[in-house]
């Protein structure tokens, strides 16, 4: 795995946690206060820094062998839980991730809570809601960082392609001041979560010993067997719906919407003025 391949990997994978994170803080900043929730986003930034600087020489630190075995271990754990989602949500047997419903829920819930005010932060609610959102997010992002950077003994690289990947999401957010739901996020899943997969079948099988035919190159033909793999499960689960009550067309695939519970108020304008019962003559 080259420096590119590297980059690319990080930068896809980052690109949707800070999507999540991204939502969070400007729900917060819109309708709270933007300078306590700036004062959350650097907080968590500074944990999640801490975070990096501690088990980042841990990492290295390990055998090539056992790191190999332990990171690919843990890419199959993270790649088959956003795999399995992105096919449910692809198939039609369970909602998509929509941010622009979390940003009002976001923003009900901020509207809501009461101010107050803990030292030199003017809101705290604002600024813990940011602080949360960044650190968990930003944990997985460490952990992708950690873990690909890790095992290619290139740490900094992987730190750079998650920190473009979070400042291109961020300056599109402060440009739109809107959630980011035109980003297709469970197609980025999907790809995500085969590569994660992929990886971790790679270098786990690495770890234990094996050795691929044609080393890195194997990874070639790895990802699109996982890849086709996956968009069958979303083919097959979605063809099985249909022919199941309630669920008919709603699946549009991987690349497609796949099925969004509706609203409350989209449930209530659905299903409109109903018509007066006939009276029967006596």
């Amino acid at each position: 795995m080259n420096g590119g391949a590297l980059f690319v990997a990080v930068f896809l994978a980052c690109i949707v946690e800070a999507v999540e994170a991204t939502t969070i803080v400007l729900a917060a900043g819109t309708v709270r206060d933007w300078r306590s929730a700036i004062t959350g986003v650097f907080a968590g930034l500074g944990v999640l820094a801490l975070v990096v600087a501690a088990l980042g020489p841990a990492l290295s630190a390990i055998p090539l062998a056992s790191l190999r075995l332990v990171v690919g271990g843990l890419l199959l754990v993270f790649g088959l839980q956003w795999l399995r989602k992105a096919i449910l949500r692809a198939s039609g047997h369970k909602s998509l991730h929509d941010e622009a419903q979390i940003f009002l829920d976001q923003v009900a819930a901020a509207e809501a809570a009461p101010t107050q005010r803990r030292g030199m932060v003017s809101d705290w609610y604002a600024f813990t809601l940011s602080f949360k959102g960044v650190v968990l997010e930003g944990l997985e992002v460490a952990f992708i960082v950690l873990t690909f950077g890790s095992n290619q003994h290139d740490i900094p690289l992987a730190a750079l392609a998650a920190g473009v990947a979070v400042l291109a999401v961020v300056a599109i957010g402060v440009v739109v001041r809107a959630p980011l739901s035109r980003i297709p996020e469970n197609t980025m899943k999907f790809v995500v979560g085969v590569m994660l997969t992929s990886f971790g079948m790679f270098w786990g099988a690495e770890g234990a010993g094996a050795h691929w035919p044609g080393s890195d190159a194997a990874l070639l033909a790895l990802i699109p067997a996982v890849a086709l793999f996956g968009a069958a499960l979303a083919f097959g689960l979605r063809s099985q719906g249909r022919g199941s009550e309630g669920r008919g067309s709603e699946g549009q695939g991987i690349l497609g919407q796949g099925r969004r519970h509706p609203t409350p108020a989209e449930s209530r304008s659905d299903l409109g003025p109903k018509a007066p019962r006939p009276v029967e003559a006596p």
